[in-house]
């Protein structure tokens, strides 16, 4: 079997353990997320505006805000790093690229901390995405940078042992589910 093919049998096998997750979740599920983000009021940070059976980080965004600049990814082109519009909660938002909503001003920012949606993680950092590379590209550029934290967002369902990895993949420095904090041993 290919990576390609490894790859997308893991996306197809993770896919069905979120939507189960999604649909038993309960109320509170970016509580965890919150907690760690307050280690780091007032660092610039991106959140997403969660799509299909993500976890929503919309509250811990919410809280960050109150402290500091939140960001949502803009996907500008394909094959090309994402770019942060600014986020407040309550902003008038568009739909963008693959229909995910953007804010509608427009205004630009740089995060140095990451809340990442993906498909599935690893205890070790490991993450799989939908494929696109947008987050890999991004962490690359920014990390070259300055210092760069990128943190996992998932039901803990979306754990999966031997993810097919490449070495373009950047790694997560921690993992938040709606029940624990992962820090990767690396």
């Amino acid at each position: 079997m290919t990576l390609e093919e490894r790859k997308a049998a893991a996306r197809k096998a993770a896919f069905i353990a979120r939507k189960r997750a999604y649909e038993a979740r309960l109320p509170g599920q970016a509580g965890r997320l919150s907690e760690v983000l307050a280690g780091y009021r007032g660092v610039p940070v991106s959140g997403y505006m969660a799509i299909r059976t993500e976890i929503d980080p919309l509250a811990a965004m919410a809280e960050a805000a109150a402290y500091g600049p939140v960001g949502v990814p803009v996907i500008e082109a394909a094959g090309k790093p994402l770019s942060f519009a600014v986020w407040e909660p309550d902003c008038e938002m568009i739909e963008g690229t693959f229909g995910a909503w953007i804010p509608a001003s427009g205004e630009r920012m740089e995060p140095e901390l990451l809340i990442v949606p993906l498909v599935a993680f690893s205890r070790g950092g490991g993450r799989l995405g939908y494929g696109g590379g947008f987050y890999d590209r991004t962490l690359e550029l920014l990390r070259a940078k300055r210092p760069t934290l990128a943190i996992g967002f998932a039901f803990g369902a979306q754990e999966m042992d031997d993810l097919p990895l490449e070495e373009t993949d950047q790694p997560l420095d921690l993992i938040v589910t709606e029940d624990e904090v992962i820090t990767p041993k690396r």
